[in-house]
């Protein structure tokens, strides 16, 4: 027998369907349905390079590439370290047993926690900019707050700062006082002493078995999930002494940024 609802009842159903209906409208408009997921960027790996042979008749470095800004990630530990020696110059003073215990392993070991303390000791972004400025970095912007790694800067300028370190004969800009002997002295000792598992990148350009000063950088970028990879420093070929700096960005990979670098590092050197 054919069931038949009653008037009533026929009216009370469809208005409990119409409540359905409406809850779950207001529920999706709440909780809507996941978008599909952005794809990742795909890795497009970039590089330059910029040397000098400071046993050349030359003092104009020569850039491999476009002359662009890159992240600096943990290779600005160098600029740091020159802002700290500064300060201490200028009080005339030599680093405290503090300030040393901070220096060594930021530069030996890039050690973050120490990058920090003295990122807040030289007064952060406007510190560094205060520094480079005597050391006449002219393409170098600090990073704000305290994201001293997303400093930017070009490898025509990571020569500058280089030169600073390691040409005794380089000349701070006019009435500026840059680094002190003893000062280049110490940066130069601690890029030497850098541990052997970032030893990788300029030292890729150097001769088997000559002294090798560097620090590297590597940072992936949160926003694409690529990597930044730098290194800078000096190496030995055929008898002469090159500054060389490498910046790189867009590796999908950190070995594959290495890679990058240290390839880039031996063409500009050959």
């Amino acid at each position: 027998m054919p069931f038949h609802l009653s008037p009533a009842s026929a009216r009370s159903r469809a208005g409990a369907l119409l409540a359905s209906a409406a809850a779950l409208a207001s529920l999706a408009a709440l909780h809507p349905a996941p978008a599909a997921a952005a794809p990742a960027p795909a890795a497009s790996p970039h590089s330059t390079a910029a040397v000098l042979d400071l046993d050349a008749a030359g003092r104009t470095p020569v850039v491999h590439g476009t002359d662009s800004a890159y992240d600096t990630a943990s290779i600005v530990k160098v600029d740091i370290l020159a802002a700290l020696l500064l300060k201490a110059q200028d009080a005339g003073r030599q680093l405290t047993a503090e300030e040393r215990g901070h220096a060594e392993p930021m530069i030996e070991r890039s050690d973050n926690t120490a990058a920090d303390a003295l990122w807040r000791q030289i007064g952060q972004a406007s510190g560094l900019a205060a520094a480079n400025k005597r050391l006449g970095l002219t393409s170098t912007t600090a990073g704000s707050g305290g994201k001293w790694g997303l400093t930017r800067t070009t490898a025509s300028d990571q020569i500058r700062l280089l030169r600073d370190v390691f040409d005794g004969s380089a000349t701070a800009p006019s009435g500026a006082t840059g680094l002190n002997a003893r000062s280049r002295a110490y940066i130069r000792a601690l890029m030497g002493r850098v541990v052997p598992e970032q030893s990788w990148g300029v030292s890729a350009a150097g001769a088997s078995g000559t002294p090798r000063a560097l620090k590297n950088g590597w940072l992936q970028r949160t926003t694409t999930n690529l990597w930044d990879v730098n290194s800078i420093g000096q190496v030995t070929v055929k008898g002469h002494r090159y500054l060389v700096a490498v910046l790189s960005n867009g590796s999908a990979s950190m070995s594959e940024g290495v890679s990058l670098v240290e390839r880039t590092a031996r063409a500009a050197v050959a």
